[in-house]
């Protein structure tokens, strides 16, 4: 028999003086309402009251074990209460990483907004281009383009999202237009850089399969906003995700090649670790991104004539990036 349930057997009877009032409370028949105080009498192997067919009389020992009951059963219903506030409001303190150069433009922007709707969260940001580790550094969210997801992580599409390889009308016009995956080899390619230097390859699909393309050029670097930068100055291709350049594509300022080669598969995403039950936090600031990053217009406006989110009563920390 549930403990719980004979703890509750025991309250009710005293709290309302009979059995047949606290079994009509509680919808059973008074006959199961005394079995389960005898089951909890045998099991402590104490009497907590005398019991006649119109009076119940606690012992000594009932008087102090009621006071215990009743303190267990109110703990029980706050931390339910709490817990079940928990996932309607949103509160406590929410840690996200985010790449450095979207999380500046298309994440970061927004908490304002989101801490004057959610008072009781505190906000704090990583933003960097360095895979987190986002259960042993303690991160409650993190925000992906693309990549590889961990099965025991939940991957929640924000925002759809490709990498293409792009560069200004004058651009081409100097050099010609690539049509095939071996022609980059002939053209300037401004390429992300590892540290000692290394370059990180292209990545494309071919014949259904995925290829690796080495690029070479006269420039290359760590910061992918100093990269969208140079492809706009004309000075060679870039490979850059489609969120970055919407705004310079709708006006032609930028234009993308070899799109039959591109990946498919660079979505933006909102990755947490599995859970029974989701915190409200997480699952507020995810719908919340997600909602903005629905919005018309939204990725083809410049960063300039994005509104700015309302301040909020919330606490924002944002980290430098490594």
């Amino acid at each position: 028999m549930d403990k719980l349930k004979q703890i509750e057997a025991f309250v009710a009877v005293v709290e309302k003086g009979s059995l047949a009032r606290a079994a009509l409370e509680q919808n059973i028949t008074p006959v199961m309402l005394g079995r389960r105080i005898d089951a909890l009498e045998k099991r402590l192997g104490v009497k907590l009251m005398h019991r006649t067919t119109r009076h119940q009389t606690l012992t000594e020992q009932g008087n102090v074990f009621l006071e215990d009951c009743r303190k267990l059963l109110s703990d029980m219903e706050i931390a339910e209460r709490n817990i079940s506030e928990g996932r309607h409001k949103a509160t406590g303190h929410l840690i996200v990483s985010a790449p450095a150069s979207f999380g500046r433009q298309h994440v970061a922007p927004h908490a304002p907004g989101f801490l004057a709707a959610n008072p009781d969260v505190q906000l704090s940001f990583n933003l960097t281009d360095q895979v987190i580790d986002l259960v042993r550094e303690g991160y409650d969210l993190g925000i992906r383009i693309g990549g590889v997801i961990d099965p025991s992580f939940v991957a929640v599409r924000l925002a759809k999202n490709r990498r293409v390889v792009c560069g200004t009308p004058e651009y081409f016009e100097r050099n010609g237009i690539p049509r095939t995956l071996d022609d980059l080899a002939q053209h300037n390619c401004l390429a992300f850089n590892l540290q000692g230097g290394q370059q990180r390859g292209w990545y494309f699909q071919q014949g259904g399969k995925p290829v690796t393309v080495r690029v070479q050029g006269n420039l290359d670097c760590n910061d992918g906003e100093l990269l969208h930068r140079w492809a706009c100055e004309s000075l060679g291709l870039a490979w850059r995700s489609t969120w970055e350049i919407q705004a310079q594509l709708a006006e032609g300022s930028l234009i993308t090649v070899l799109d039959d080669f591109a990946l498919p598969d660079y979505d933006i995403m909102a990755v947490y670790l599995q859970q029974r039950h989701l915190p409200a936090k997480i699952r507020f600031f995810i719908d919340e991104l997600k909602a903005i990053y629905a919005e018309p217009g939204y990725w083809t406006k410049p960063i300039a004539q994005r509104p700015a989110s309302a301040a909020g009563t919330g606490t924002l920390q944002l980290p430098p990036s490594p």
